[in-house]
């Protein structure tokens, strides 16, 4: 058995904001991707899945009995499934915030909820909310808290605009440029990232005043502006809103860049060769780069490696 294909995730903007209403806008990544799979001989690495499968299928049972309304699933195809060496066969990397407990996740709803909620219907505002909320609950098995999101995205495989907690909609991005000089891009930091203990430093965070205005006054109000432009395609408006972002984060969310970066990031502000951002929570993993102008952003970070995901 093989399952279809579910794919990575990459949110352009919206990290920790979402968390207070900010605007958000999530794409699919298709470079990265995972399947269920059964195999008899199991590698350790799809061991290691199995047995994390059964885990997860207990907490769904769990779910299931406190939440009847919520979602239900077939559990004994489920379980025969596991022990048949069903595992989550992945290319997505783990702790790097291109959402590969999202893609699982999106994974075990479409082979195993009952009356689900298909791509193929009419997906209103209300449809999309409660897969998010399903997903916000499955996932928090890997997260401890989680917004459904990263699940939503890779099940739908659209754009999300995220409007506010209760408003999401299927967005509609400008396409690509083919030969433009502008892009986005991965810059890999080289080490994983763990989400729980970075939303834990920012709660923490939260319970001070002078944090939670900055919040509201410049990291929201760049991050919503950076939406705007993004989604209009007015590029010039965008970059400028992208420094402002990468200025209050580099000011204000210093420990989720990892340490040998604060200088890295300080200089593309500096620059203006590119600027950088975070990808999920930080920590590690990925950090996500903005630059017009692509040659100059791969020269001046010519000992990292850069995987362009949009173009300008």
């Amino acid at each position: 058995m093989k399952g279809p294909l579910f794919y990575s995730k990459i949110l352009l903007f919206g990290e920790y904001g979402i968390i207070k209403d900010s605007k958000g806008l999530s794409i699919p990544y298709n470079f990265y991707n995972g399947a269920l799979k059964i195999e008899k001989d199991l590698s350790d690495v799809a061991q290691k899945s199995n047995d994390n499968l059964k885990r997860f299928a207990e907490y769904l049972e769990k779910l299931q009995e406190n939440n009847p309304d919520l979602v239900q699933f077939d559990f004994n195809a489920l379980k025969k499934d596991i022990s048949k060496g069903m595992y989550f066969d992945s290319s997505i990397p783990q702790g790097y915030g291109v959402g590969s407990s999202g893609a699982l996740v999106a994974a075990i709803y479409d082979k195993y909820a009952d009356n689900k909620i298909t791509v193929l219907e009419n997906l209103t505002r209300d449809k999309l909310l409660k897969l998010k909320m399903i997903f916000g609950e499955m996932e928090s098995f890997f997260h401890g808290k989680s917004s459904g999101l990263d699940p939503l995205n890779s099940y739908l495989s659209i754009p999300i605009l995220i409007n506010s907690k209760e408003n999401i909609e299927p967005a509609g991005i400008p396409s690509q440029t083919e030969n433009g000089t502008g892009a986005v891009f991965l810059l890999d930091s080289g080490t994983t990232g763990e989400t729980a203990p970075m939303v834990n430093i920012f709660m923490e965070n939260m319970k001070q005043e002078p944090f939670r205005k900055m919040l509201k006054d410049q990291f929201v109000r760049h991050t919503d502006a950076c939406v705007d432009d993004f989604l209009k395609g007015d590029v010039k408006s965008l970059f400028k809103n992208v420094k402002k972002l990468s200025h209050t984060v580099l000011d204000n969310f210093k420990p989720m860049i990892p340490i040998q970066f604060h200088k890295l990031w300080k200089k593309g502000i500096e620059t203006n060769d590119y600027y950088l951002k975070l990808c999920g929570s930080g920590g590690g993993g990925y950090i996500l780069g903005f630059t017009e102008d692509i040659g100059k952003a791969r020269k001046a970070l010519k000992d990292y490696n850069l995987e362009v995901v949009y173009n300008f």
